[in-house]
């Protein structure tokens, strides 16, 4: 990375030119931001990484909590890891994971956040120096970040006129589709926001779609559909940093299906249920709930039959086996707290990705 600054012919105003290169699989990706900053101190500006990584790696970086430095600071960056290969720096300070500010929380809390995203997981940070003189500066780093970066996916139930949306698609291209949102109709209700972009439809690409195609799998999908959209604004940030979008990155708050958080105190019979490791219909092993006895603070606390773990006191089990997961279960004597989803919700979000 190159700086340069250059005094302003009137008052202090700085004008910071910053040529970014992020490493992406073995290619250089140049990225150029322009920014004014009237304080004349050279605060940076926030830059942003889209890590992937497979179940049996991790992200390559380790995130501290340092007296002498203010902030989550970035450390122990891997050789080689996703996070030297994607540009991320020691010093780094973390300002935003999936979109979420993360500053203003304590280093527990955001570590969970990195963990919970699974393989994937977009950090926006700021480098220490710029961090530090923001400090100093008083700024608000949120202020610093952009209000929304996250897609949506959305569910929609088919009305007797339809899902609520039409399609419009430039002449002579391929898989560039913006909606048209009927105000109160089923896409509306669903959170599709007007004007937005279709991404995916069911969990797959319409890159490569014609619009007869698209018409087509729409028709194919009966009457419910799940579409994977981003407004103006969120498409364009994504485009401009030549970052993809993801399912794993979207707002699922619009969705019907969720996760469930189960708090159990163990009483003087245990918490009341089994669990048993088996297949998964995507593929590979998971933890499974079951035999959980009426009356017991498993039932009391909603838990039912089938229910699948996916956290264990807010940290993922995610390519965990059998015991250990029972480990983090009896890793407090007396109580845990449970992340869980039924079948259906369990079978949805795996079709979509």
């Amino acid at each position: 990375a190159a700086m340069k600054q250059t005094k302003g012919l009137q008052g202090d105003k700085t004008s910071i030119i910053k040529f970014e290169f992020n490493p992406k699989d073995g290619i250089d990706n140049p990225a150029l931001t322009l920014t004014e900053d009237t304080d004349a101190e050279g605060v940076g500006e926030p830059r942003f990484y889209l890590l992937t990584k497979d179940s049996t790696e991790t992200f390559g970086f380790c995130l501290h909590e340092e007296v002498i430095c203010q902030g989550h600071v970035i450390r122990q960056i891997e050789l080689g890891g996703v996070a030297q290969r994607r540009g991320l720096q020691d010093g780094d300070r973390l300002l935003q994971v999936n979109g979420h500010f993360v500053d203003n929380l304590d280093h527990q809390r955001v570590v969970q956040k990195i963990k919970a995203s699974g393989n994937q997981v977009l950090l926006a940070v700021l480098d220490g120096e710029s961090y530090e003189a923001a400090k100093s500066l008083g700024r608000d780093l949120s202020q610093m970040l952009p209000d929304d970066i996250r897609p949506r996916l959305c569910h929609i139930t088919r009305d007797k006129s339809g899902f609520g949306f039409s399609v419009s698609c430039p002449e002579g291209t391929k898989g560039t589709f913006q909606l048209s949102v009927r105000q109160d109709g089923p896409a509306d209700r669903a959170g599709v926001p007007p004007g937005s972009w279709l991404l995916e439809l069911n969990g797959d690409s319409v890159k490569s779609y014609s619009q007869t195609q698209l018409t087509r799998k729409l028709k194919q999908s009966g009457n419910k559909v799940t579409l994977l959209v981003a407004s103006s604004a969120v498409e364009e940030f994504y485009r401009l940093r030549g970052l993809r979008v993801t399912a794993a990155l979207a707002d699922t708050s619009w969705l019907p299906f969720k996760v469930r958080e189960l708090h159990m105190v163990k009483g003087p019979a245990g918490y009341g249920f089994l669990l048993k490791e088996d297949d998964c219909s995507s593929g590979g092993t998971g933890q499974f709930l079951w035999d959980v006895d009426a009356g017991l603070p498993a039932e009391q606390a909603g838990m039912k039959e089938g229910d699948r773990v996916l956290a264990v006191n807010g940290e993922s089990i995610e390519g965990l086996d059998h015991d250990r997961t029972v480990q983090m279960i009896r890793a407090r004597d007396d109580q845990v707290t449970l992340l869980v989803i039924d079948p259906a919700g369990d079978e949805f979000y795996h079709s979509v990705g």
